[in-house]
């Protein structure tokens, strides 16, 4: 029983090993995954698991996420071309991401664009400096967080 128990823990380790291992987050990548290709942005924009940091790969990444429909992947593109990280910025593109993110329900993209409930009543925000803060904040944050989620 003992013999079983040290091997499960192991399969289960090496398993986890894998799944982490960036070259086969690259792989996964290449192959079309999303999550993997947030992964791999991640790395890129971080500078992590041996990735030098190069913020145009990282948009690259990010972008083919975005373009699969992953909603946190398109939140952190928006924020990408609305900060000119790794992109040219681009307002009308940033605008897009943030668009297509706010119709799945994502609530800090509703408030960016200002469609969330504190727009339509009488409380008073800057939805220009909230945009702006988060365009600085955004990348990494949901970079650290891809590199987290299995």
């Amino acid at each position: 029983m003992h013999k079983i128990l040290i091997l499960c823990l192991l399969i289960m380790q090496s398993t986890n090993v894998f799944a982490q291992n960036p070259e086969s987050i690259k792989q996964s990548a290449e192959h079309g995954n999303a999550q993997a290709q947030a992964k791999l942005a991640s790395m890129y924009l971080l500078g992590r698991e041996g990735y030098e940091k190069d913020e145009q790969q990282a948009a690259i990444w990010m972008e083919k996420a975005a373009n699969q429909g992953m909603v946190d992947a398109q939140v952190a593109i928006a924020a990408m071309y609305d900060s000119g990280k790794g992109v040219a910025a681009d307002r009308d593109k940033a605008t897009h991401w943030y668009e297509k993110a706010a119709a799945k329900g994502h609530g800090t993209s509703l408030a960016i664009l200002g469609k969330n409930d504190a727009a339509k009543g009488s409380v008073q925000f800057n939805y220009q400096a909230m945009r702006l803060s988060a365009s600085k904040t955004i990348p990494a944050e949901y970079a650290k967080r891809f590199l987290t989620t299995k």
